[in-house]
């Protein structure tokens, strides 16, 4: 399975599971009486939404390059990382809004069932969250670490969402809303994974310097190969789930024109065999008697 593969079939099993955890929220609030699990049930429909998002973006993303986009499709997952980050602020606005809303109108406490039903959901976000966050890092996927830290933000409400129901049952009369109180902190929570995930996304469409270890590793490579002198500039920028890598060689001056040329293409396969992740390199050869402005 290729890493296109096993990202889409994340997203779909995001699909699925968010789909259910609606389902079950809402239901669970409505007869358990608590509005800060109704407002976790308007989080997770959201999440469908960007969930599904995410699935045709990784297709889409995904592409062959064409004449049109020589480079290929990948820049269309950072716009899909963006649009489930939307997501994730609309969702906390109206977790904020609704809380808002309970906590100034009188209502009875929740029933003590839905903190079975919400300690049972945290678990299965959290795991949700480990097994997309995984995925997201073996294909490279910005939007599909979008994806997991929905399930993050989604665990986190939940759990905020336990505390204040809680504390309601415990404390008794006159704490009835400490459930909205939870899901008030909760939507800030969100917020700030939101912040988390666009920055770096943001990073990535204006091919900011962000791939330091990876560099690293192409300098590694390249120095290893017969007549390779040293490297200068490598700038990686990263489109979809894929590096792309321009590098600069310096080789001896002596040497034939074809002679370099066989070394930049020996450099070229060594970095896409040892670096997956890799999609392209292109090299420019330099000889080391060259002065400043050869450069």
């Amino acid at each position: 399975m290729n890493n296109t593969e096993t990202a889409i079939k994340a997203s779909v099993f995001s699909i699925i599971g968010n789909a259910a955890l609606a389902v079950i929220k809402f239901t669970a609030g409505y007869f358990g009486n608590s509005y800060a699990l109704i407002a976790d049930a308007i989080e997770s429909t959201t999440d469908i939404f960007s969930s599904i998002f995410v699935f045709f973006g990784l297709k889409y993303s995904s592409r062959p390059a064409d004449e049109n986009h020589p480079y290929g499709h990948g820049k269309a997952e950072v716009l899909i990382t963006i649009l489930v980050v939307s997501f994730l602020v609309i969702s906390a606005g109206i977790i904020a809004k609704e809380s808002i809303e309970n906590i100034l109108t009188p209502h009875s406490q929740p029933k003590p069932f839905t903190l079975l039903v919400l300690g049972a959901i945290i678990l299965f976000k959290e795991f949700s969250y480990q097994y997309v966050m995984r995925k997201s890092k073996i294909t490279n996927s910005s939007s599909l670490k979008a994806d997991a830290w929905h399930h993050r933000s989604d665990a986190i409400t939940s759990l905020m969402a336990f505390i204040g129901i809680s504390i309601s049952l415990v404390m008794g009369d006159g704490w009835e809303a400490a459930d909205d109180v939870a899901a008030l902190v909760a939507s800030g929570v969100i917020l700030y994974n939101a912040y988390r995930i666009l920055r770096p996304a943001l990073g990535e469409i204006m091919d900011e310097h962000l791939y330091e270890a990876e560099e690293e590793q192409v300098r590694i490579i390249a120095l290893k190969v017969d007549g390779v002198i040293a490297t200068e500039k490598c700038h990686i920028r990263k489109s979809g789930m894929s590096y792309y890598v321009d590098l600069h060689l310096i080789v001896k001056g002596s040497i034939p024109v074809v002679e370099g040329h066989e070394i930049g293409h020996h450099v070229k396969d060594a970095i896409i065999k040892e670096m997956p992740l890799v999609a392209n390199v292109l090299i420019h050869i330099e000889p080391d008697n060259c002065q400043l402005a050869c450069k």
